[in-house]
């Protein structure tokens, strides 16, 4: 279908004229008015997978694909899903704006620059850096430990040379390095803040470093907020897009789901609910990562509770997770561990014969658990029809997710809840560093935060076995404790052979390889 102009998608998602920034024919921001409710009229549906291949499983196709297939059924829905980030772009993903007749568009502008929220969250996490050694260099009137300081720079490009580098000049000489600007705590805060105001008190929340009495120094010491308030006033606004067919789709925000909490930002979820009757939402990779992570991060936070989780399969996902269905009926009995109705979408790719999608489908039919084939790619919407009922009669069902630990707990044993209930895990082991950090925390009065693990995706960490907590981090602003799973790091690296290699522009100026 051609694209629309953004006006007429706007209208079809329920939004005012009054509400909508445009930024070109097929884009706009939305107001964030109508997000300050708490009410909301829609239903959620949380999109989920099986642990990934390297190469993806099409849950941002089927999260599209299904938005699509209800509008065609009849009821009102909206998607809502994550920027992609540059790193991954030019590393291994290509692009992360779904594919085939199931895509959010314009796609490349979507892949690359889109708006500039990345750039204004980049540059709002670096001011901070910026004053932070400023004020280190200006006297340091806070006490500030150099020692102890915590923050470090950003940018939205995987480059492991700047992992650690060496900042300051004599006595506020010190290491730090860059993270990937999708790991930054500043995108956590944009993606779980409520309302400006919201916001602007993240950002003062924000823990910097220590001082030399053991004190947390935070950016609103350093009079930081209202820079960086600033500098993501147009950021904070969700983006207004559209599908192939011309469904609505907003795109915010973009936390990684295996660093961070891996989904689309609560001020796009409620500004959707507002108008829609079902708003599908992405979650970063495996139930053990984004869905763990949105039950126990994210529901709290913002009081959204998903009434259907989907999880995406594959047979060639299946056949590298073992050939069997262990790491499907694993993500299966995650999800019913939050107490949600679960509804399984079989991706099919080319070469899928019907012998194997049969064997997913008994099997799913042995644990219980309604299934549907998901054509999205090939056929659009059309291809979705029948996991659109399904997922909209399990949605239907009553039911009441709820988090897998109490905000009581202390922060150990909130890890170790999601290592053995979530991964399968058979312990925890903590390095001293890690528990010391975790100590540290507690002592500031961090101690009934929630906790995001930062893992591989790509496995059940520590299944059946031990999962090494190897360090910590506070993101008191965003809400949450970063716990870090054996050597997972925050500034990934270009491959051997990027899709940078594969990217370029023609002499049309359109571009190819995304």
């Amino acid at each position: 279908m051609p694209l629309l102009p953004i006006r007429e998608i706007a209208a079809r998602a329920g939004f005012a004229p009054g509400d909508l920034r445009e930024l070109g024919p097929h884009t706009a921001k939305v107001s964030i008015g109508a997000a300050d409710q708490i009410s909301h009229r829609g239903k959620l549906i949380l999109v989920t997978a099986i642990n990934p291949t390297k190469h993806g499983e099409g849950k941002t196709v089927t999260s599209i694909g299904l938005s699509q297939a209800i509008n065609r059924l009849g009821p009102r829905s909206i998607v809502t899903l994550r920027q992609p980030s540059l790193g991954p772009v030019f590393g291994v993903k290509g692009g992360a704006a779904g594919g085939g007749l199931s895509c959010v568009e314009p796609a490349s502008a979507i892949n690359l620059h889109f708006t500039g929220d990345f750039h204004a969250v980049t540059s709002a996490h670096n001011l901070l850096a910026a004053l932070l050694d400023a004020h280190l260099f200006h006297g340091n009137e806070l006490g500030i430990d150099p020692a102890r300081t915590w923050w470090p720079r950003a940018m939205d490009m995987n480059d492991r040379a700047l992992r650690r580098i060496t900042v300051g000049e004599g006595a506020t000489r010190r290491e730090t390095g860059f993270i990937i600007t999708a790991a930054s705590e500043v995108m956590a805060i944009l993606a779980l803040a409520s309302s400006r105001q919201d916001l602007i008190q993240r950002l003062g929340n924000i823990v910097v470093a220590l001082d030399r009495s053991g004190g947390a120094v935070r950016a609103s010491g350093l009079e930081a907020s209202g820079a960086m308030a600033a500098l993501l006033n147009d950021a904070v606004l969700p983006n207004l897009v559209q599908t192939t067919e011309n469904t609505p789709a907003l795109i915010h925000a973009g936390p990684f789901g295996n660093v961070a909490h891996g989904t689309s930002s609560v001020i796009a979820q409620r500004t959707a609910l507002q108008t829609a009757s079902y708003v599908v939402n992405e979650a970063g990779f495996g139930s053990d990562l984004g869905a763990e992570k949105y039950f126990n991060i994210v529901m709290p936070a913002s009081g959204i509770k998903p009434a259907v989780a989907v999880v995406v399969a594959s047979v060639r996902a299946l056949e590298a997770q073992g050939g069997d269905f262990a790491n499907l009926r694993h993500h299966i009995r995650n999800l019913r561990q939050f107490h949600v109705p679960v509804v399984v979408a079989i991706n099919r790719f080319p070469a899928d014969t019907q012998e194997e999608l049969d064997q997913v489908a008994r099997f799913c039919a042995e644990e219980d658990t309604p299934c549907a084939l998901s054509e999205v790619f090939s056929k659009g919407g059309a291809g979705g029809l029948d996991l659109a009922r399904k997922v909209l009669d399990a949605a239907s069902q009553p039911s009441d997710p709820q988090p897998i630990y109490a905000p009581g707990l202390p922060l150990t044993a909130k890890i170790e809840a999601i290592a053995t209930r979530v991964y399968g895990a058979a312990a925890v082991a903590f390095d001293p560093a890690a528990a010391e950090l975790l100590d540290t925390f507690s002592r500031l009065g961090f101690g009934h935060l929630p906790v995001c693990i930062a893992k591989s995706q790509y496995s059940l960490t520590g299944e059946g076995g031990t999962v090494r907590i190897t360090g910590a981090s506070l993101s008191a602003g965003a809400g949450f404790v970063v716990a870090t799973a054996g050597n997972m790091m925050l500034m990934p690296g270009l491959g051997k052979d990027p899709q940078a290699a594969r990217i370029g522009v023609d002499d049309s100026g359109a571009i190819y390889g995304i």
